[in-house]
């Protein structure tokens, strides 16, 4: 639509116009404000990633079937051995 792009002097025009807008003495504060909250963004973007993660494995360990607890009046499907295991026939 413009046709060319950011040429040196548009940069030099922006800087000028911010200067006028804010004064000199407050770009600085300014900047430093926009840093912060950059970080402060970044780091709560990367919070909510590992707890999406960490919620996705629990919910993966959550769907896996628990093994059966028998209770101690319960019979076992497995046979009871009559004598010890004897490998040397």
């Amino acid at each position: 639509m413009f046709g060319g792009g950011t040429k040196p002097w548009h940069i030099i025009v922006l800087v000028v116009v911010l200067l006028l807008l804010f004064g000199a003495k407050r770009l600085p504060d300014a900047a430093r404000s926009l840093g912060r909250s950059m970080r402060i963004f970044k780091a709560e973007t990367k919070g909510l990633l590992e707890d999406d993660v960490r919620g996705k494995a629990e919910a993966k360990t959550a769907h896996t079937a628990p093994e059966p607890q028998l209770r101690d009046d319960e019979a076992s499907p497995l046979p009871k051995p009559d004598r010890p295991h004897d490998d040397r026939r």
